[in-house]
């Protein structure tokens, strides 16, 4: 990058619209027969989205609506969603808002006076529309007219969390949720010049759960189906092709134990198809479908160590590998009319995502695209090709066309980055494995180079944001913050910014997590030291002049590597820090265990940063909005209480009425909370 490029890399250039990255394509979806892909994007690199249209055959991309003609900054967001009503109009949903596209553009609303609608899904057979409303389950015959019918009604604290429909076309399987006896809160707030209060759903570590129960609905009736433990969780449920069985995916809080109950939906009889037990489970990665015969059941689980495909043929059976190896499956799509499982994996590299297929009778594998990086399938309904939201390091996420039958080249569909982005040479991205001095295991960084770079170069660096699965080879590495910027804005200042691998991660297998459980703050933060005294050794950076960031659970963990290693950092940026696990959702005890037995209050202890602060001798600072309902800025006001009476130094950002996600709520508070944080990093580092 030169130095009038670096100088121009300003937060202003990354973070506004137009984005100099273009807008990400979402949604895609392909009609029913397979001869066009719909999807949500928008051309000119601005937020809000419009339905555009890509002819397989024509190979001629459209823009099928112009409800955002004239949009451009601060507006809405556009289209939320679609969905093919046939082969030639698309319902869609704006503002919350049903809508139908003619095939000349023409839009009109349907279901008027229904709000907060989402989860379009489609009849295979009568072309039906099912929704979401509010807390119901909806469907409506478009052809017909008429107001929709409710399905499963919902209530003040009663919803239908997921749905879809049957083989036949006709019935619908959902999930209930009821949080009639989960814990509520209130957060009280002042922003813009005003007291709030805000109530949540939010139950604690011990707490009362949410209660699930599936349901299928026929003919207008509905046949529940309940579990032995309804706040037990439900990771995938579904009817075989004839609709004679219903399976539930179920496991306990702690997801030790996994049970799939088989349901025979004419008498409602259960048993157990399958049951396993697991004490190092940290992971919900599951994934369950019928096998064609609709007998049996195709099972991804880790139980011969890695996440893998078996075929589970009757009930009590053993499982019966498909797959195997020292790498794992992400998720799958059964192609039962081809005989072939299609699937996503990292089996070419710990930080890819490639498409394979495999038989369902088993034999050899093939790797179906080639170019590394992340590639996400959309499959057509006869499996004949592909839409593929690929992205790399170096490349922002753009949507391709690939043949799976008949060969042929991959088509680009969508060229989303301004030309702007072309003109200026990004940081380069490299990755460097390093081992665990705990366990010996392999590791490894993703890092991000500053201009120029050379090994023994004395750069300052920055470790984050850090979080478990953010070894990613795409545009930004992890992309649930958009910290793409950041990292370029340091790169390009001469930091070395790094994403180190940590245990609790996707693609490694089951014994190369063992160490995380009951470990928050302390097996993931040697991972760190680890990737920082490798990294340091190899000659990136100073090993003075090291610092580290993160929000949530990557707050948890530059606090304690504060905290616990004294010296070994130079400073630390801490985003909506988790400090206190009593105040996780119940969820973590997946990892820091549940709140029971004799051990669970040390055992919560060793895992709060809220009681190990009197390490603290290194720069910090504290970001945290006050609505945030996910970690309480409450807790953060009992951390900052202690550090006071201990005499600690560190700074405090406070965001008035901004929730969890802090860095994307607006993109004047993303400019913000970044720009806090490099200006917090060049003051700490520079020499």
């Amino acid at each position: 990058m030169t130095s009038s490029a670096t100088d121009s890399l300003s937060f202003e250039t990354l973070y506004s619209e137009p984005y100099i990255i273009g807008t990400l394509p979402i949604g895609a979806q392909w009609s029913g027969d397979g001869r066009k892909l719909a999807f949500l994007w928008n051309d000119g690199g601005h937020t809000f989205r419009d339905i555009w249209i890509w002819d397989r055959e024509s190979k001629g991309l459209y823009r099928q609506t112009h409800l955002g003609t004239g949009q451009t900054s601060g507006e809405p967001a556009g289209i939320a969603e679609l969905a093919w009503l046939g082969a030639d109009r698309l319902a869609f949903v704006l503002d919350g808002r049903l809508h139908i596209c003619l095939e000349d553009g023409t839009v009109r609303p349907l279901a008027i006076g229904q709000g907060s609608v989402r989860a379009l899904a489609v009849s295979s057979t009568t072309g039906a529309l099912a929704f979401l409303s509010g807390n119901a389950l909806l469907c409506i015959d478009v052809d017909a007219g008429g107001a929709p019918e409710t399905l499963v009604a919902g209530g003040d604290f009663v919803s239908v969390e997921s749905f879809h429909w049957a083989a036949n076309g006709q019935d619908i399987v959902f999930v209930q949720a009821d949080d009639t006896n989960t814990r509520k809160i209130e957060i009280a707030y002042d922003a813009r010049g005003e007291a709030h209060k805000d109530r949540f759903v939010r139950s604690f570590p011990g707490d009362l759960l949410t209660r699930r129960r599936v349901g299928i609905v026929s003919a207008g009736a509905t046949r529940w189906f309940d579990r032995p433990d309804a706040e037990d969780a439900i990771w995938g449920y579904d009817l075989s092709p004839d609709g004679a069985s219903l399976f539930i995916s179920s496991s306990d809080l702690s997801i030790k134990h996994h049970t799939i109950f088989m349901f025979d939906t004419r008498t409602g009889a259960r048993n157990v198809f399958y049951a396993a037990h697991d004490p190092i489970k940290i992971r919900p990665d599951w994934q369950v479908a019928f096998a064609p015969d609709g007998k049996g059941l195709i099972v991804l689980t880790d139980r011969d160590g890695y996440n893998h495909l078996h075929i589970l043929p009757s009930e009590g059976a053993a499982l019966e590998p498909m797959t195997a190896g020292a790498w794992e499956i992400a998720d799958f799509c059964l192609d039962a009319a081809n005989g072939l499982i299609y699937f996503t994996a990292n089996a070419a590299h710990p930080a890819e995502r490639h498409v394979y297929s495999v038989g369902i009778a088993g034999g050899a594998i093939a790797q179906l695209t080639k170019a590394a990086g992340i590639h996400v399938p959309t499959y057509t309904a006869d499996f004949s090709a592909f839409a593929d939201l690929f992205s790399d390091d170096m490349t922002p996420p753009e949507l391709f066309v690939r043949p799976l039958q008949g060969g042929g080249e991959a088509t680009q569909v969508t060229h989303s980055p301004l030309p702007a982005f072309a003109s200026r040479r990004w940081a380069d991205v490299r990755y460097v494995p390093f081992k665990s001095h705990v366990d010996g295991v392999e590791l490894m960084a993703r890092v991000t180079l500053p201009p120029g770079f050379t090994l023994h170069g004395n750069y300052p660096m920055v470790v984050g944001s850090v979080y478990s699965d953010g070894l990613l080879n795409q545009w930004g590495g992890r992309a649930a913050h958009p910290s793409w910027g950041i990292d370029q804005y340091l790169a390009a200042r001469g930091f070395v910014v790094v994403s180190p691998e940590i245990r609790g991660s996707f693609g490694r297998g089951r014994e190369w997590n063992r160490p995380m459980l009951h470990s928050y703050g302390t097996q993931d933060i040697e991972d760190i030291a680890d990737c920082v005294t490798t990294l340091t050794g190899l000659g990136y950076a100073d090993p003075k002049r090291v610092g580290l960031w993160g929000s949530s659970y990557g707050g948890l963990m530059t606090l304690m590597s504060l905290f616990k290693k004294p010296g070994f950092y130079a400073a630390g940026f801490a985003g909506a820090p988790a400090t206190n696990v009593w105040h996780a959702y119940p969820e973590q005890g997946w990892i820091m265990g549940l709140a029971e037995g004799e051990d669970f209050i040390e055992r919560y202890r060793a895992q709060s940063a809220l009681f190990h602060t009197e390490g603290l001798q290194d720069e910090l600072m504290i970001l945290h909005g006050t609505k945030d309902e996910v970690v309480l800025y409450a807790d953060t006001m009992a951390l900052v209480e202690k550090l006071i009476a201990q005499g600690k130094t560190f700074e405090l950002v406070t965001l008035p009425g901004t929730g969890h996600a802090w860095s994307k709520q607006s993109r004047n508070l993303t400019r913000f909370a970044y720009g806090k944080l490099a200006d917090f990093f060049e003051k700490a580092l520079r020499p």
